[in-house]
């Protein structure tokens, strides 16, 4: 079974990007293992601090990289991506040549209370991963507008048009994994 890891950009307990993290997760089990990689541990980036690299970058360096694929989730903050995430990429793409991220299947989802449901932020993350050497997936996009239900304590998705939805994006995403992993 591939594994992915999966990187939400919110650490907030009751986060709706935490929330849409487990259930893609829960839609993918026994098809896709799913690691949540911390990142809220990471100082912020200096690269002076690669002469004595700190546990967490070194352990989040090798959770990404032990993994087959990777799964970003950003909220949107002043539509883009938040510094937390932003972080935790730069960690990643570093020491020059050595970036953690670099031929990982990638795929980009988020949530948000509004409308358009991170559009802007999935925007210019899309952007940092083609920078970062992630392989991007495409189709299908998923801007999910989060509303209160929509998915359960137990992180199932509760209305089947939706839940459909997740699990057609859940479907391609393993087949890019498998294509070009």
């Amino acid at each position: 079974m591939k594994t992915v890891a999966a990187v939400v950009g919110s650490v907030r307990p009751g986060s709706v990007n935490q929330q849409l993290a487990r259930a893609v997760a829960r839609l993918a089990e026994g098809r896709l293992a799913f690691r949540f990689i911390r990142i809220d541990d990471l100082p912020m980036y200096d690269d002076e601090l690669w002469r004595d690299p700190p546990a967490s970058v070194l352990r989040m360096k090798a959770e990404v990289e032990a993994a087959d694929a990777v799964l970003f989730v950003t909220p949107e903050y002043n539509r883009s991506v938040p510094p937390l995430l932003k972080n935790a990429i730069d960690w990643g793409s570093r020491p020059y040549g050595e970036s953690s991220w670099a031929g990982k299947p990638t795929a980009v989802i988020g949530a948000s209370p509004g409308a358009i449901g991170t559009a802007a932020a999935q925007q210019h993350l899309k952007a940092v991963v083609a920078v970062v050497g992630g392989v991007l997936m495409g189709q299908p996009e998923v801007y999910f507008s989060a509303k209160p239900g929509l998915i359960d304590d137990s992180d199932s998705v509760t209305d089947g048009q939706t839940r459909a939805f997740l699990q057609g994006f859940v479907d391609a995403f393993a087949g890019f994994i498998g294509r070009t992993g």
